[in-house]
């Protein structure tokens, strides 16, 4: 694998906490984590949290932990686990400096700050963290909390907690158990850990504001009954403790210094404060950065919709490659470096916005320009005969690789009296400026010849199923007598030599640019965002490599299919379209 070449690092409020923390003694190096909960696949927006925490930890020589915020069993599963681990390893492995701070496996977590391990290994290496692991721990600090009088247990059903929240402009309703005696509380805490209760019937609150501005505040849960198998843990707790709890103290045990969010968190922020503060536990503390998270066009990132198109079959599944899943994504052959390059490179603001996912689309063009392989392929294939060539004709023409890389050189390209080309590469009646092929009009052959079409022959619909042209031998392109100008160049494959393939042409799943915008997102899905044909491809086609990139030279750029690159019947090669050469997308924005 090719080590890209290091970009500038990127500057932003965030990184300016670091640097002004590390100029000033408090740490050695930043510890940073990325935490999500494994209830989905990671998408788009994922990829910009985990280049933004890990590539904190590139830049400033620290580590950054994986770890599975995995406090709700009911919604959890080990497949997501299992894809998380695999995209977040692909999204960062071969980045360039591979000091990405990983602890190492079975590396125990610090609960000091200022102590780290820099090895240089690949997730899979290692050990991700659950925060799952750290009940026992987080059970004794809920312990002291009820001790300290700042938690209790209360016994009011969800929804009766849910309407004595009150509202922004009205205070809450404080829990009738809310002076419940500390020894009682204790005893009914320990009695839920036994399982004695059932589901909803007594939660653990902490106690702090019911008059508080900031909701969060007003008594929030911090544990609550829920008799579930645990994908981590099995069947050993029937008792677990809420996100908000959970998280900061994860933090602290595994010693994070900076523990970046989104901005819906920042309200969340406080209640992260006062847990660790009212714990009494030793400096230093975490302390939480919220930043803006990346909302794209033409796309939605809502982990709850998403789930929407799988389960009703409108995608084929996580891996979709319409979807923005990392997964998806990666079906689709966007290369790691591009989405990287994108995701680190975006901007790390305080304010929501939109980007504009051509920027992405840009992203990737840009990469597959510099490191695809040229390939000719044709997608709608239209037979066109050589007549001035004997039936027996068959010579070997020099292609190149990739003109943007020197190193990648030539193959040999076989060239025969009968032919496919595009459809579209031929007008019967051409519209004006149409520098392709139309009757009595010459096109020159990529790597070959200048032909001239002669004679177009219909079946009994009318249809054009066959060219028959003349070739200028004179004209072959390298060749001595090569420099005769024609406006149009056009791909091809030789008919006798060519394989079959399916190809799989993806496009944006959306027709709207916010989609979600009007509430109901699935009626600007984009009936055309598949589409597959049986495409006619040049013979080298047929030692495809599934981590490699190609440029089907006109057409687009593409890969093979990971999920299947044969199929059982027919033995079909199987691509799918990673993204088109040119944005078609920039005219019918501005048609709008």
């Amino acid at each position: 694998m090719s080590i890209e070449t290091p970009a500038p690092a990127p500057s932003d409020f965030i990184r300016d906490f670091v640097k002004a923390d590390l100029a000033s003694g408090k740490y050695k190096a930043p510890h940073t984590r990325f935490p999500p909960e494994p209830n989905g696949y990671l998408h788009i927006g994922h990829a910009k949290s985990i280049c933004l925490n890990f590539g904190i930890a590139r830049e400033f020589g620290g580590i950054c932990n994986l770890r599975f915020d995995d406090t709700n069993p009911t919604k959890e599963e080990v497949e997501y686990v299992e894809s998380i681990i695999a995209d977040v390893n692909w999204l960062i492995a071969g980045w360039a400096d591979d000091r990405l701070g990983y602890k190492a496996k079975g590396a125990a977590p610090e609960k000091r700050a200022g102590d780290f391990y820099l090895p240089a290994v690949p997730i899979t290496n290692c050990e991700p963290f659950y925060a799952s692991d750290y009940f026992d721990a987080l059970y004794e600090y809920a312990v002291q909390l009820i001790k300290k009088g700042r938690a209790y247990v209360c016994d009011h059903t969800p929804e009766e907690v849910d309407r004595m929240r009150g509202a922004p402009d009205r205070a809450g309703e404080p829990s009738k158990y809310r002076d419940r005696p500390i020894a009682e509380s204790l005893d009914l805490f320990a009695r839920m850990k036994a399982g004695e209760f059932p589901d909803g019937t007594r939660t653990v609150r902490a106690k702090i504001d019911m008059a508080s501005s900031n909701i969060w505040l007003r008594d929030p849960l911090i544990y609550r009954i829920r008799h579930a198998e645990h994908h981590h843990t099995g069947n050993k707790w029937c008792i677990y403790p809420l996100y908000d709890f959970a998280h900061c103290l994860s933090d602290y045990i595994e010693g994070i210094t900076h523990s970046i969010c989104t901005l819906e968190f920042e309200v969340h922020r406080p209640l992260y404060d006062w847990i660790l503060e009212k714990l009494d536990l030793p400096r230093p503390l975490p302390h939480q950065y919220e930043f803006a998270k990346l909302i794209p066009t033409y796309t939605i990132v809502s982990k709850r919709k998403l789930i929407t198109l799988v389960n009703e079959k409108l995608v084929t599944g996580w891996d979709d490659p319409r979807l923005p899943t990392i997964s998806g994504i990666r079906r689709r052959g966007v290369p790691a470096s591009a989405l990287r390059q994108f995701a680190y490179n975006i901007g790390v603001t305080k304010y929501n916005s939109v980007t504009d996912i051509a920027v992405f689309e840009h992203c990737i063009r840009d990469d597959l320009n510099k490191h695809a392989l040229r390939r000719l392929a044709v997608l709608r294939p239209l037979k066109v005969v050589i007549t001035n060539l004997p039936e027996t004709h068959a010579e070997q023409l020099d292609a190149i690789n990739n003109p943007e890389d020197e190193t990648a050189g030539k193959r040999k390209l076989p060239f025969s009296r009968e032919l496919y080309i595009e459809q579209d590469d031929f007008a019967e009646v051409p519209p004006p400026k149409f520098f392709r092929l139309k009757p009595g009009g010459e096109v020159r052959l990529k790597y070959a010849y200048i032909i001239k079409c002669d004679e177009v022959i219909k079946d009994a619909t009318g249809k054009v199923i066959e060219l028959r042209c003349t070739a200028d031998l004179t004209s072959k392109t390298g060749g001595a007598t090569a420099g005769r100008k024609i406006k149009g160049t056009i791909h091809w494959v030789s008919a006798k030599d060519s394989i079959e393939a399916e190809c799989r042409l993806y496009d944006r799943l959306f027709t709207a640019a916010e989609p979600d915008a009007d509430g109901d997102f699935k009626k600007h899905l984009n009936p055309h965002s598949l589409e597959v044909v049986t495409a006619k491809c040049e013979p080298s086609l047929a030692d495809a490599k599934a981590e490699l990139r190609y440029q089907f030279e006109r057409l687009g750029y593409f890969c093979l299919d990971s999920d299947r690159k044969l199929t059982t019947e027919n033995r079909k090669l199987i691509f799918n379209r990673t993204i088109t050469l040119k944005d078609t997308w920039a005219k019918e924005a501005k048609k709008g």
